[in-house]
């Protein structure tokens, strides 16, 4: 661990050089300062704590300079303050949605899937290896405490360096090549993380859904950390708290992302209220948010969102019935006619959003199954070519989706910077011919009476295809797939388990082949890990074994020795020391070929449609968006901060 603290004359000033010699002319150029409004309007909702003086002005509670949000017509318009989304969950962990929707980021995606800086004023990276990262002056956190780099110190030196708060030590994300970085605090607003080879991950880890947080708000945390707290008064906090020592209690009231401790300080656009346990949850506009719209409005617009928690499998019941005006979670396509209906009756409209998966529905043949005669078929690429061509997608489509779906390989999506067509339609034509014809290259021309194939041991072509079963959609392919198979003499018998013993028995072997989503991100771009298309974690289903072995460092599970998989490991290592993005879109450019020809995942649709349920008084709300964890967080990248409510909008449509 390396903290220094170089005098600000000494403090190198990177600019628009080495953004560009760092291949990042997009990333994070600093905010015009002219664009700052003349003046700032506060929301009504602190109106009587301005005027008594228990707080500040809003000019006071900005940062310097503050993030300028361009809320512009004809889709979005500048709001009014005021108002209370009410939403639905079906559990209390469920809070931690409304830190994935604020979206409040050191750095966020924007709509052209470039990194944009967010909490910061700007980035600045030499050689893809040397980060400057700038705070906005005079942020402060929803307490009023000052946002400096006091936080990242704190977090860096005492949480991710301290052997009981972080017993292995910094994340991944922060490693190159398992080198820690140098971490030099420059000023109160500028620190730089640097290591001696590129770090990729570092910048797009800060832009998670689930961030990379290298930062804590540090004046209320030292109460519960060892080395600032009294011993007397931190013991007793632990007695009374009944927690096992200091280092249980500092990361129960340290969640960030889990926003359980409303005494914890916030960055993002609402704090939490309520402790737990609760039955709903109050979610109050933070009075420091540092977004304010061009007309200088301090944003969020509206004041407060309550979380109603009940039964996950009643949302969409009480949703039909009004009692949410922003709803997606725990609705499924097949509630889409049901609430569309209701909305007809109810002052709420229903959306449809594209899901972002690379499929939706995909066939994970097990590379690593542990009966060898079934784990060498489903490594022999053109059983797997046979499997997906044999396949009638449009009928899925139609049938299942009402043709509203796209049919496609488990590739990037026409959305994104790195989608080639090719990739996305390879070997997914529906030809029962050219799958029978594979299927006798490789052997398996012989037959049983009912027309079943028989392997060369005698065996017949038959087995499981296993599924978490959570949805009646998932079933309903399978079916389909079923008679496709059938006719070219493969016969399949679909399973549904519970999701811990789907995930083991695939982990095990013991899964010949699973059915599940495919990539979970397919709105990709060069600046992304592209760790999904290479076995880097035994959550892979279609080679568990290989991603244990790599996720290791070579201490568990297997080596991959498949050719084209030794490929993509190679890829994915050069990926992470890559400096430049042309580098980086080389090599997702290779995977993607690589994943596409082979078909080690088999995607059969994607480009599905998730309802979203929209009251007619909240505006700014896409009536076309992406509903996807990574990148989009759900709401986050439409900025739920700027929709706002229009007491004049009833007009039902």
């Amino acid at each position: 661990m390396t903290i220094s603290r170089p005098s600000r004359r000494s403090a190198l000033k990177l600019g628009a050089a080495a953004l560009t010699a760092a291949g990042l002319p997009k990333l994070a150029l600093a905010q015009d300062a002219a664009a700052k409004p003349a003046s700032y309007i506060d929301s009504p909702f602190w109106a009587a704590k301005v005027a008594s003086g228990q707080m500040p002005s809003v000019e006071q509670r900005l940062p310097a300079l503050p993030r300028i949000v361009q809320v512009v017509a004809p889709e979005h318009e500048p709001g009014r303050h005021g108002g209370t989304i009410r939403t639905l969950m079906g559990d209390q962990r469920d809070i931690r949605m409304m830190t994935i929707y604020g979206y409040t980021r050191l750095l966020v995606y924007d709509d052209k899937l470039d990194l944009a800086p967010d909490l910061l004023e700007s980035v600045a990276v030499k050689e893809g290896r040397i980060f400057t990262l700038k705070l906005r002056a005079g942020h402060r956190w929803s307490d009023g405490s000052r946002f400096t780099t006091e936080d990242f110190r704190y977090w860096w030196e005492d949480v991710a360096n301290n052997k009981r708060l972080s017993p292995g030590g910094p994340p991944q994300q922060l490693l190159a090549a398992g080198e820690k970085p140098t971490v030099e605090i420059l000023s109160e607003t500028e620190i730089r993380y640097s290591w001696s080879t590129p770090n990729p991950v570092f910048l797009p880890s800060l832009a998670d859904p689930q961030p990379t947080y290298i930062y804590m708000p540090s004046a209320y945390l030292r109460q519960f950390h060892e080395r600032y707290a009294d011993k007397e008064a931190l013991h007793a906090r632990v007695k009374s708290v009944r927690v096992k020592d200091w280092g249980s209690l500092h990361e129960r009231f340290s969640r960030m992302y889990r926003p359980e401790n409303p005494e914890l300080p916030t960055l993002d656009p609402w704090r939490n209220l309520t402790p737990l346990p609760a039955e709903q949850f109050t979610f109050q506009r933070n009075a420091y948010f540092h977004r304010v719209d061009q007309n200088g409005r301090q944003l969020p617009y509206v004041d407060q969102v309550t979380m109603t928690l009940g039964t996950a499998a009643l949302v969409p019941a009480k949703t039909a019935a009004g009692d949410s005006d922003l709803q997606a979670r725990y609705l499924q396509f097949d509630n889409y006619t049901f609430l569309k209906d209701a909305s007809k009756r109810m002052n709420f409209e229903v959306k449809l959003w594209k899901r972002a998966e690379g499929a939706w529905f995909a066939l994970m043949p097990n590379l690593n199954a542990i009966d060898p005669v079934w784990r060498d078929l489903n490594r022999n690429v053109g059983y797997r070519r046979a499997l997906s061509v044999a396949i009638n997608r449009k009928d899925i489509n139609k049938v299942i989706f009402f043709g509203l779906a796209k049919e496609g390989n488990n590739t990037a999506l026409p959305e994104s910077p790195l989608y080639d067509a090719e990739n996305a339609t390879m070997w997914t034509q529906a030809d029962p011919a050219l799958a029978n014809r594979l299927l006798d290259e490789i052997g398996l021309d012989k037959r049983d009476t009912d027309g079943v194939r028989l392997l060369p041991n005698g065996q017949r072509l038959e087995f499981t295809i296993e599924t978490a079963g959570e949805s009646t959609e998932e079933t309903d392919i399978l079916d389909l797939i079923k008679q496709d198979f059938y006719h070219v003499g493969i016969k399949i018998y679909p399973r549904s388990t519970q999701r811990d013993v789907f995930r083991r028995r695939i982990t095990a072997g013991q899964t010949i082949m699973s059915a599940s989503n495919g990539l979970d991100n397919a709105l990709v771009s060069a600046e992304m890990e592209p760790d999904a298309l290479a076995p880097t974690s035994p959550a892979q289903f279609n080679w568990p074994r290989w991603g244990q072995y790599f996720e290791s460092g070579g201490h568990e599970g297997e080596e991959p020795d498949d050719p084209q998989v030794k490929e993509l490991v190679r890829l994915y290592k050069a990926w992470r020391v890559s400096a430049t993005h042309e580098e980086r879109r080389a090599i997702w450019q290779k995977m993607l070929r690589i994943n596409a020809e082979q078909l080690f995942t088999i995607g059969v649709i994607n480009s599905t449609l998730q309802p979203v349920v929209v009251s007619r008084r909240l505006r700014n709300v896409p009536d076309v968006g992406f509903f996807s964890f990574e990148p989009g967080a759900f709401f986050g990248r439409y900025m739920p901060d700027t929709f706002w409510f229009d007491d004049e909008r009833q007009v039902k449509s």
